[in-house]
């Protein structure tokens, strides 16, 4: 037997071989989210630990697909589903989309849908419940995500809020899209802070139109993105299910909510883009082990490349290499038992939890978003890492290290891979996405 050592005298010993040269300024490192990262971590870092990590049991592939031919979008559904996936999500444009058609030769018994609607709709909703197997065809209805994107509301507040009250009574639950946030350059706090305020305005709206038994049934679905700092990640889904159990139990709703992961877009990369396949891996690895109920990974061409077949089944392969050859699917709550995990969860959900209750105090989601606080301080983390990526501090390797001076990309470019500026008016200033190597890319592709 070892003797046991505490983290004092692990100290002491590093402190020594440092000889001379200050622990804190050699071997402690910030993140952007402020947290001080230590080198090592010991059983005694989780005596002042105060949360407990809600795990998830399991995870399912998922295909996602834009529906843009209601036939095409049906034959890419069951070839997916016969291929791996085992979840699908339709992105549908318009209320003319035949959903009968759409679901043809998809087994609802077995197979859970989600149908994120660009276009509020009460009895576009009704048509996909009244279809049978309710409990499998999951409505992603975000009204406040569509505006926090888009800069308006479908219609207006009130009527957005009346047609969302219906529509939640009908499919018990609503989406809250955390993706945008990460997307466009919110760090970690804020993405959680944001995810517990943007709920929090649809908890206190329906507070009071929903009877206890009805709120009992709700389980929003919450769509984040992940990127490359892996064990924040994973650290960062676990302290989203922490926090949203502890709000939705002060307003008594449901204390269980279903997480939709998907990789970023802001480290994705049109030069040398063998290298997202690389990057989406590691970060489906952080959802899996955050636990995620539900993974998209997004295809390694997906920013610059129309959807095409061979993106897809690459995407969903390194889902099935994981779950059926690297066997993520077999160990319940591998990160628990984790100091550093456990340590940064209880460090993102604290960090997250204050920022809420800031934002509360100070008129709350809406509020912000319609004064542009919330924009402004994405923008200041976004131009932050920006500057860190501009200056060699994080690496895109390909893009800002290493990159191929030979590999020519301006013919190969099926979509506009760069934020778009259309002059339209709006209620409020949109929270746009944005990648970090765009300014890098564009320069490269006028000079090919």
């Amino acid at each position: 037997m070892f003797p046991e050592i505490s983290a004092k005298e692990w100290k002491q010993k590093i402190q020594a071989d440092l000889k001379g040269a200050d622990y804190n300024d050699t071997l402690i490192w910030q993140s952007n989210e402020g947290i001080n990262v230590k080198p090592f971590y010991h059983h005694d870092t989780l005596e002042n630990i105060s949360t407990k990590t809600i795990p998830n049991t399991s995870w399912n592939i998922c295909q996602t697909i834009f529906v843009q031919k209601v036939d095409v979008a049906n034959g890419i559904a069951v070839n997916a589903l016969k291929n791996g996936a085992e979840r699908i999500k339709f992105i549908i444009p318009e209320e003319s989309v035949s959903v009968e058609k759409l679901l043809r030769n998809i087994d609802l018994k077995l197979t859970i849908v989600f149908f994120e609607l660009q276009f509020l709709s009460e009895d576009f909703t009704k048509k996909i419940q009244n279809l049978g197997h309710s409990e499998n065809l999951i409505i992603l209805t975000d009204i406040i995500g569509n505006l926090a994107r888009s800069g308006n509301w479908f219609s207006t507040l009130n009527a957005d809020h009346q047609t969302f009250t219906s529509i939640v009574k009908q499919s018990n639950t609503f989406s809250i899209d955390l993706a945008l946030y990460q997307n466009a350059g919110a760090n970690m706090v804020q993405q959680l802070a944001y995810a517990l305020a943007h709920i929090n305005e649809y908890f206190n709206h329906l507070n009071a139109e929903l009877t206890p038994e009805e709120k009992e049934k709700i389980t929003p679905v919450f769509q984040l993105a992940v990127g490359s700092n892996y064990f924040f990640e994973i650290a960062k889904i676990r302290a989203l299910r922490l926090l949203h159990a502890t709000l939705a139990s002060e307003y008594g709703f449901n204390s269980q909510c279903h997480i939709f992961v998907t990789p970023t877009k802001r480290n994705k990369t049109i030069y040398d883009y063998n290298t997202n396949m690389l990057r989406t891996t590691t970060e489906c690895m952080s959802a899996i082990l955050g636990g995620a109920d539900t993974i998209y990974n997004m295809p390694y061409d997906a920013i610059y490349h129309k959807n095409n077949e061979f993106g897809d089944r690459i995407a969903r392969n390194q889902l099935l290499i994981l779950k059926h050859e690297s066997h993520f699917d077999q160990v319940k709550n591998p990160p628990e038992g984790s100091y550093y995990i456990e340590t940064l969860t209880d460090e993102l959900a604290e960090k997250g939890l204050a920022l809420f209750k800031d934002i509360e105090a100070n008129g709350g989601f809406l509020v912000q978003l319609k004064e542009g606080i919330i924009q402004r301080k994405i923008k200041e983390s976004a131009l932050k890492e920006q500057a860190q990526f501009d200056s060699g501090k994080i690496t895109l390797l390909g893009t800002n290290k290493h990159p191929n001076t030979t590999d020519k990309m301006a013919s190969e470019l099926e979509l506009f891979p760069f934020v778009k500026m259309n002059s339209r008016k709006t209620l409020l200033q949109p929270i746009i996405e944005n990648r970090l190597a765009e300014s890098i890319e564009q320069t490269r592709l006028k000079t090919e």
